[in-house]
Protein backbone atom coordinates (compact mmCIF):
# COMPACT_ATOMS: atom_id res chain seq x y z
CA UNK A 1 0.00 0.00 0.00
CA UNK A 2 1.10 3.55 -0.82
CA UNK A 3 0.38 6.60 0.94
CA UNK A 4 0.98 9.78 -0.42
CA UNK A 5 0.90 13.78 1.25
CA UNK A 6 -0.11 15.77 -2.01
CA UNK A 7 0.36 19.97 -1.80
CA UNK A 8 -1.92 21.70 -4.82
CA UNK A 9 -3.37 25.30 -4.97
CA UNK A 10 -6.84 25.29 -4.63
CA UNK A 11 -8.80 27.89 -6.64
CA UNK A 12 -11.91 26.79 -4.33
CA UNK A 13 -9.77 28.32 -1.28
CA UNK A 14 -7.46 30.27 -3.18
CA UNK A 15 -4.10 28.64 -1.41
CA UNK A 16 -1.95 25.72 -1.26
CA UNK A 17 -3.84 22.70 0.63
CA UNK A 18 -2.23 19.25 2.09
CA UNK A 19 -4.10 15.79 0.90
CA UNK A 20 -3.42 12.65 2.17
CA UNK A 21 -4.15 9.54 0.49
CA UNK A 22 -4.16 5.95 1.05
CA UNK A 23 -3.59 3.90 -2.78
CA UNK A 24 -3.52 0.18 -2.38
CA UNK A 25 -1.50 -0.69 -5.84
CA UNK A 26 0.77 -2.92 -4.13
CA UNK A 27 -1.12 -5.57 -2.99
CA UNK A 28 1.13 -8.68 -2.98
CA UNK A 29 -1.78 -11.76 -2.76
CA UNK A 30 -0.32 -15.04 -0.87
CA UNK A 31 0.58 -16.89 -4.84
CA UNK A 32 2.92 -13.87 -5.04
CA UNK A 33 0.50 -11.97 -7.50
CA UNK A 34 0.50 -8.14 -7.61
CA UNK A 35 -3.52 -7.59 -7.35
CA UNK A 36 -3.35 -3.82 -9.25
CA UNK A 37 -6.66 -2.48 -10.16
CA UNK A 38 -7.91 -0.93 -13.22
CA UNK A 39 -10.14 1.57 -11.31
CA UNK A 40 -10.17 1.85 -7.14
CA UNK A 41 -13.44 2.89 -5.49
CA UNK A 42 -12.95 5.95 -3.33
CA UNK A 43 -13.28 7.05 -0.19
CA UNK A 44 -13.07 10.79 1.03
CA UNK A 45 -12.78 10.75 4.89
CA UNK A 46 -13.34 14.02 7.16
CA UNK A 47 -11.97 14.94 10.18
CA UNK A 48 -13.50 16.42 12.98
CA UNK A 49 -13.10 19.74 14.40
CA UNK A 50 -9.73 21.01 15.73
CA UNK A 51 -8.44 17.92 13.72
CA UNK A 52 -6.13 17.44 11.02
CA UNK A 53 -5.81 15.70 7.47
CA UNK A 54 -3.41 13.28 9.04
CA UNK A 55 -6.08 12.32 12.33
CA UNK A 56 -7.21 9.11 10.59
CA UNK A 57 -4.07 7.77 9.41
CA UNK A 58 -2.80 8.52 13.41
CA UNK A 59 -6.11 7.30 15.33
CA UNK A 60 -7.18 4.26 13.32
CA UNK A 61 -6.31 1.16 11.13
CA UNK A 62 -7.81 2.82 8.16
CA UNK A 63 -4.49 1.94 5.91
CA UNK A 64 -4.52 -1.97 6.74
CA UNK A 65 -8.13 -1.41 6.00
CA UNK A 66 -7.70 0.44 2.66
CA UNK A 67 -5.57 -2.41 1.36
CA UNK A 68 -7.71 -5.39 2.08
CA UNK A 69 -10.75 -3.60 0.72
CA UNK A 70 -8.58 -2.29 -2.00
CA UNK A 71 -9.60 0.87 -1.56
CA UNK A 72 -8.24 4.58 -1.57
CA UNK A 73 -8.98 7.06 1.09
CA UNK A 74 -8.44 10.76 0.30
CA UNK A 75 -8.18 12.59 3.70
CA UNK A 76 -8.33 16.67 3.06
CA UNK A 77 -8.03 19.28 6.44
CA UNK A 78 -11.09 21.10 7.41
CA UNK A 79 -9.87 23.82 8.67
CA UNK A 80 -12.84 23.88 11.50
CA UNK A 81 -14.67 25.50 8.46
CA UNK A 82 -17.55 22.66 8.62
CA UNK A 83 -17.17 22.09 5.17
CA UNK A 84 -19.43 24.14 3.79
CA UNK A 85 -19.25 27.29 1.42
CA UNK A 86 -18.82 30.87 3.11
CA UNK A 87 -18.71 33.01 0.07
CA UNK A 88 -18.00 36.31 1.87
CA UNK A 89 -14.71 34.79 3.67
CA UNK A 90 -13.92 33.02 0.50
CA UNK A 91 -13.61 29.61 1.89
CA UNK A 92 -15.34 27.61 -0.68
CA UNK A 93 -14.72 24.13 1.16
CA UNK A 94 -18.07 22.40 0.11
CA UNK A 95 -17.26 23.54 -3.35
CA UNK A 96 -13.47 22.47 -2.73
CA UNK A 97 -14.68 18.78 -1.53
CA UNK A 98 -17.65 17.86 -3.77
CA UNK A 99 -15.91 19.22 -7.24
CA UNK A 100 -12.34 20.13 -7.42
CA UNK A 101 -10.75 17.25 -4.74
CA UNK A 102 -13.08 14.81 -6.62
CA UNK A 103 -11.80 16.17 -9.52
CA UNK A 104 -7.95 16.07 -9.09
CA UNK A 105 -7.98 12.55 -7.30
CA UNK A 106 -9.78 11.75 -10.14
CA UNK A 107 -7.20 13.15 -12.64
CA UNK A 108 -4.35 11.93 -10.64
CA UNK A 109 -4.95 7.95 -9.14
CA UNK A 110 -7.03 5.75 -11.46
CA UNK A 111 -10.68 6.12 -9.35
CA UNK A 112 -13.64 4.87 -10.70
CA UNK A 113 -16.16 7.82 -11.93
CA UNK A 114 -19.23 5.83 -11.20
CA UNK A 115 -21.63 7.19 -8.39
CA UNK A 116 -22.01 3.93 -7.08
CA UNK A 117 -18.18 3.82 -6.46
CA UNK A 118 -17.64 7.36 -4.88
CA UNK A 119 -17.81 7.47 -0.98
CA UNK A 120 -17.97 10.09 1.34
CA UNK A 121 -17.78 9.77 5.28
CA UNK A 122 -16.54 11.89 8.00
CA UNK A 123 -16.74 12.42 12.54
CA UNK A 124 -18.03 14.91 14.31
CA UNK A 125 -17.65 18.29 11.83
CA UNK A 126 -16.66 15.83 9.30
CA UNK A 127 -19.67 13.76 9.60
CA UNK A 128 -21.57 17.28 9.33
CA UNK A 129 -19.58 18.06 6.29
CA UNK A 130 -19.92 14.28 4.86
CA UNK A 131 -23.95 15.08 5.14
CA UNK A 132 -23.85 17.72 4.05
CA UNK A 133 -21.90 17.32 0.80
CA UNK A 134 -23.13 13.73 0.26
CA UNK A 135 -26.30 15.40 -0.47
CA UNK A 136 -25.54 18.71 -1.87
CA UNK A 137 -23.32 16.76 -4.58
CA UNK A 138 -25.49 13.57 -4.52
CA UNK A 139 -24.76 12.75 -8.27
CA UNK A 140 -20.89 12.38 -7.40
CA UNK A 141 -21.56 10.13 -4.07
CA UNK A 142 -23.86 7.23 -3.80
CA UNK A 143 -23.03 6.49 -0.34
CA UNK A 144 -22.65 8.69 2.76
CA UNK A 145 -21.30 7.74 6.66
CA UNK A 146 -22.01 9.80 9.49
CA UNK A 147 -20.03 9.31 12.60
CA UNK A 148 -21.07 11.54 15.92
CA UNK A 149 -22.23 14.04 13.55
CA UNK A 150 -22.11 17.43 15.19
CA UNK A 151 -25.89 18.70 13.67
CA UNK A 152 -25.69 22.38 15.03
CA UNK A 153 -27.15 24.61 12.69
CA UNK A 154 -29.82 24.67 15.49
CA UNK A 155 -27.27 25.73 17.38
CA UNK A 156 -25.85 28.07 15.49
CA UNK A 157 -29.13 29.81 14.47
CA UNK A 158 -29.71 29.92 18.26
CA UNK A 159 -26.22 31.39 19.69
CA UNK A 160 -25.40 34.29 21.47
CA UNK A 161 -21.91 35.84 21.96
CA UNK A 162 -20.69 35.20 25.81
CA UNK A 163 -17.29 35.16 27.55
CA UNK A 164 -18.93 32.05 29.51
CA UNK A 165 -19.48 30.09 26.22
CA UNK A 166 -16.87 28.43 25.00
CA UNK A 167 -15.41 29.97 21.21
CA UNK A 168 -16.50 27.39 19.41
CA UNK A 169 -20.30 27.99 20.69
CA UNK A 170 -20.90 31.14 20.37
CA UNK A 171 -22.73 32.99 17.42
CA UNK A 172 -19.69 35.17 16.29
CA UNK A 173 -17.32 31.51 15.37
CA UNK A 174 -20.93 30.38 13.73
CA UNK A 175 -21.33 33.77 11.53
CA UNK A 176 -17.51 33.20 10.35
CA UNK A 177 -18.13 29.35 9.20
CA UNK A 178 -22.01 29.87 7.68
CA UNK A 179 -22.26 33.75 7.31
CA UNK A 180 -25.89 35.05 7.94
CA UNK A 181 -27.87 32.55 10.18
CA UNK A 182 -30.85 33.73 9.66
CA UNK A 183 -30.39 32.11 5.88
CA UNK A 184 -29.22 28.98 7.27
CA UNK A 185 -32.32 27.34 7.41
CA UNK A 186 -33.31 25.86 3.73
CA UNK A 187 -30.15 26.28 2.40
CA UNK A 188 -27.10 23.74 1.13
CA UNK A 189 -25.80 23.89 4.85
CA UNK A 190 -29.30 22.79 6.21
CA UNK A 191 -29.47 18.93 6.35
CA UNK A 192 -32.78 18.35 6.64
CA UNK A 193 -33.62 21.25 4.11
CA UNK A 194 -31.30 19.38 1.23
CA UNK A 195 -33.51 15.93 2.14
CA UNK A 196 -36.60 18.13 0.95
CA UNK A 197 -35.13 19.60 -2.12
CA UNK A 198 -33.70 16.01 -3.01
CA UNK A 199 -37.00 14.84 -2.74
CA UNK A 200 -38.88 17.18 -4.55
CA UNK A 201 -36.64 17.35 -7.23
CA UNK A 202 -37.26 13.29 -7.39
CA UNK A 203 -33.18 12.90 -7.31
CA UNK A 204 -31.60 9.98 -6.16
CA UNK A 205 -30.33 10.06 -2.31
CA UNK A 206 -27.37 8.53 -1.51
CA UNK A 207 -27.27 5.60 1.06
CA UNK A 208 -26.98 6.89 4.61
CA UNK A 209 -25.12 5.36 7.39
CA UNK A 210 -25.15 6.97 10.71
CA UNK A 211 -23.94 6.10 14.41
CA UNK A 212 -23.70 7.64 17.78
CA UNK A 213 -22.54 6.76 20.84
CA UNK A 214 -25.09 6.61 23.61
CA UNK A 215 -23.44 8.77 26.02
CA UNK A 216 -22.21 11.33 23.52
CA UNK A 217 -23.43 14.71 24.12
CA UNK A 218 -24.31 15.20 20.57
CA UNK A 219 -26.91 12.09 20.57
CA UNK A 220 -30.29 13.84 21.29
CA UNK A 221 -29.85 15.93 18.14
CA UNK A 222 -28.71 13.04 16.12
CA UNK A 223 -31.66 11.43 17.17
CA UNK A 224 -33.87 13.92 15.89
CA UNK A 225 -32.47 13.91 12.77
CA UNK A 226 -32.40 9.97 12.43
CA UNK A 227 -36.50 10.51 13.66
CA UNK A 228 -37.02 13.33 10.64
CA UNK A 229 -35.29 10.86 8.54
CA UNK A 230 -37.78 8.25 9.38
CA UNK A 231 -40.77 10.48 8.66
CA UNK A 232 -39.47 11.58 5.27
CA UNK A 233 -39.51 7.95 4.39
CA UNK A 234 -35.34 7.69 3.85
CA UNK A 235 -33.73 4.42 3.77
CA UNK A 236 -31.17 5.12 6.82
CA UNK A 237 -28.52 2.15 8.76
CA UNK A 238 -28.79 3.84 12.29
CA UNK A 239 -26.57 2.52 14.75
CA UNK A 240 -26.54 3.76 18.31
CA UNK A 241 -24.47 1.36 21.06
CA UNK A 242 -22.35 2.54 23.87
CA UNK A 243 -19.38 5.03 23.59
CA UNK A 244 -18.64 8.26 23.82
CA UNK A 245 -17.35 11.43 21.38
CA UNK A 246 -13.91 9.47 20.89
CA UNK A 247 -11.43 7.58 19.06
CA UNK A 248 -12.15 4.34 20.40
CA UNK A 249 -16.06 4.77 18.92
CA UNK A 250 -14.94 5.98 15.59
CA UNK A 251 -12.35 3.21 15.27
CA UNK A 252 -15.34 1.04 15.62
CA UNK A 253 -17.35 2.31 13.53
CA UNK A 254 -15.24 3.37 10.43
CA UNK A 255 -14.81 -0.77 10.44
CA UNK A 256 -18.34 -0.94 10.29
CA UNK A 257 -18.88 1.60 7.75
CA UNK A 258 -16.37 -0.40 5.68
CA UNK A 259 -18.20 -3.12 6.00
CA UNK A 260 -21.68 -1.83 4.99
CA UNK A 261 -19.86 -0.02 1.96
CA UNK A 262 -20.50 -1.84 -1.24
CA UNK A 263 -16.54 -2.93 -1.64
CA UNK A 264 -14.79 -6.29 -1.99
CA UNK A 265 -14.56 -8.98 0.59
CA UNK A 266 -11.88 -9.19 2.80
CA UNK A 267 -9.12 -11.37 1.20
CA UNK A 268 -5.31 -12.78 2.34
CA UNK A 269 -2.54 -10.66 1.55
CA UNK A 270 1.08 -10.15 2.58
CA UNK A 271 1.58 -7.30 4.84
CA UNK A 272 4.43 -5.67 6.66
CA UNK A 273 5.84 -8.37 9.38
CA UNK A 274 3.16 -11.21 9.20
CA UNK A 275 3.96 -14.33 7.57
CA UNK A 276 2.47 -16.25 9.74
CA UNK A 277 0.17 -17.42 6.64
CA UNK A 278 3.21 -18.16 4.20
CA UNK A 279 4.23 -20.39 7.15
CA UNK A 280 1.33 -22.35 7.23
Amino acid sequence: MATARIEFFSKALMRVVNINVIIPVDKVTLDGNMDIKKEYKTLYLLHGVFGGQSDWLNETNIKRLSEKRQLVVVMPAGENKFYVDNEKSGDMFSQFIGEELVKIMRSMFPLSKKREDTFITGLSMGGYGALINGLKYSNTFGYIGCISPALVIDQAVNSRDSEDIPLIGRKSYFESVFGDLTKLYGSDKDYRGLIKSLKARKEKIPKLYMACGTEDFLIEEVRKYQAFLGEENIDITYVESPGEHDWLFWNEHINKILEWLPLEKESSYISSGDVSKNNK
